[in-house]
């Protein structure tokens, strides 16, 4: 391997602030802010959603079924909407 041309790969942890989560992974990422984690000391990178948190991973995900859909477009704009033009 050439030397100089390859990024620091190294020991970084990923803190989710929004659910207070923490991983630690391999990385490349450059950052100058560090965090202590299971005593030792780490890059960080903060993140603002990670698994922990993301409402698909969660579960916290609202559906809406299409008739209830069709229900709310008719209620807003009328069954004006669905008559046709002669």
């Amino acid at each position: 391997m050439k030397k100089g041309i390859h990024p620091n790969y190294r020991e970084v942890v990923f803190f989710d602030v929004a659910g207070d989560f923490k991983f630690l992974t391999r990385s490349t990422v450059k950052t100058d802010q560090t965090i202590e984690y299971e005593g030792k000391e780490y890059p960080v990178v903060k993140l603002e959603i990670s698994s922990a948190t993301h409402p698909f991973f969660t579960g916290s995900d609202k559906k809406t079924s299409a008739a209830g859909r069709v229900e709310k477009f008719s209620k807003k704009y009328g069954s004006a909407y669905f008559k046709k033009k002669t």
